[in-house]
């Protein structure tokens, strides 16, 4: 994410109010775009499987592999389109993922697979970055809290809309179609996004020195086993986003669209919970904001002892009981995570420290997770490969713990907490 010093629209813009809901009505739209390519391959999993007789650890690196491209790009590609302007940046990424969603409706094995959604992750890298700076330009400093809010929320509409929608279009007309359908959506938004939205181009921090970078992305302990703690707790996000439908279909005999609907009903339960806990964290440490660790902590081992004796209960209401309470904390440490880092570094950083968070939580956890699961699955089976994945809970859980233990002393551009 980046920030803007600005408290109001960029002068020159004449960013009314309606043209700036106008944006953000394209760039929330965008969001879902972007979520829906990621997401919708996890309805089709079933599918591909039995036609290409997949392993569940190939499967399991088609999902994996966005993230892995997000993880590795978004610093780099979030720096590039401060120099070449971001609307034309967005443009670029639409378009890119866009197009590689269409041609992940063409593949025709494996590997072409493979590579489509490598290019999914490269177009989508620093989307969110870049698209939540515009919206700092156009919309007052004081919204700028509503903004992230609302536009994060994106994320986990996308998510949902693209299991579901995918996993509908699939069982009635193939999941050929289910990409066809949200590539077409993003290519419109994409073309239709420069002809309307302006926006300034940044101004660069005058204090990012190359010599001190490094020390100013890691001032502290803290922020450093943050970064860790994220990205581990991200683990189980991502891993059940991936197989929640596969393990409908397997463990409950649901057809692959019932399967990505309920999928999609959880995963838009966590989003619900990640927006509750992050209320819960700011009015609970709004005199101690030190306390966000051991609140973050918390909610991992919520999400711990709910998943684990979800999947060690038979099948049935009380496991799905279970299960929604775990998705509902799995991604609760979030905001505390974010509040972390963010408090602790230079504001004129936030964007690279942010970057930095972003390529912990995916190279740690959501690349990973689905991978992992799927090989652990592959050498036992699915419903057992569920069952080892709340340990990395409890692994971040500890995690924060030592965080919040650890040196604690803000560098010396660290800002206060709100």
């Amino acid at each position: 994410m980046t920030t803007e010093s600005a408290s109001a629209p960029a002068p020159g813009l004449a960013a009314s109010r309606p043209y700036a809901w106008l944006v953000f009505a394209l760039t929330f739209g965008l969001l879902l775009s972007d979520y829906m390519s990621r997401q919708v391959l996890n309805a089709v999993f079933p599918l591909l499987k039995a036609e290409w007789r997949l392993t569940d650890t190939a499967l399991g690196s088609l999902s994996g592999v966005v993230a892995i491209m997000v993880g590795l790009l978004t610093f780099p590609l979030s720096l590039a389109a401060d120099r070449i302007g971001r609307v034309s940046s967005v443009t670029l990424m639409a378009l890119l993922w866009s197009v590689a969603t269409l041609a992940c409706g063409f593949a025709q094995n494996y590997p072409q697979m493979l590579g489509a959604r490598l290019l999914v992750g490269v177009g989508e890298a620093a989307y969110g970055s870049v698209g939540l700076a515009i919206l700092f330009s156009l919309f007052p400093a004081n919204m700028r809290s509503t903004m992230t809010s609302a536009f994060m929320a994106g994320g986990v509409f996308g998510s949902v809309a693209g299991v579901a929608l995918g996993g509908a279009i699939a069982a009635q007309y193939g999941w050929r179609l289910s990409f066809g359908a949200i590539a077409a959506a993003g290519l419109a938004l994409g073309a239709l996004y420069p002809l309307v939205v302006r926006a300034p181009r940044p101004i660069p921090p005058q204090n990012a020195k190359r010599d001190n970078l490094f020390r100013s992305v890691f001032p502290t302990a803290r922020v450093t086993i943050t970064y860790l703690a994220s990205g581990l707790q991200l683990f189980i996000v991502s891993a059940l986003t991936a197989w929640m439908p596969s393990f409908f279909n397997r463990a409950y005999a649901m057809a692959p669209g019932k399967s990505a609907g309920m999928a999609g009903a959880l995963i838009l339960i966590g989003g619900a919970g990640m927006i509750v806990c992050g209320v819960i964290a700011d009015r609970a440490t709004r005199n101690a904001p030190q306390r966000k660790l051991t609140i973050a902590a918390f909610y991992c081992a919520l999400t711990f002892a709910a998943l684990t004796a979800a999947f060690l209960a038979p099948t049935g209401p009380v496991q799905l009981a279970l299960i929604a309470a775990g998705m509902f904390f799995s991604a609760g440490s979030t905001g505390p995570s974010g509040a972390i880092v963010a408090n602790d570094t230079d504001p004129a950083l936030h964007a690279t420290v942010l970057a930095t968070l972003t390529l912990a939580n995916n190279l740690i956890g959501l690349a990973p997770g689905p991978v992992i699961t799927g090989a652990i699955a592959d050498h036992s089976s699915l419903a057992f490969a569920l069952r080892i994945v709340p340990v990395f809970a409890l692994a971040a859980c500890a995690t924060f713990l030592v965080a919040r233990n650890a040196d604690s002393r803000k560098s010396s551009h660290g800002m206060a907490s709100r």
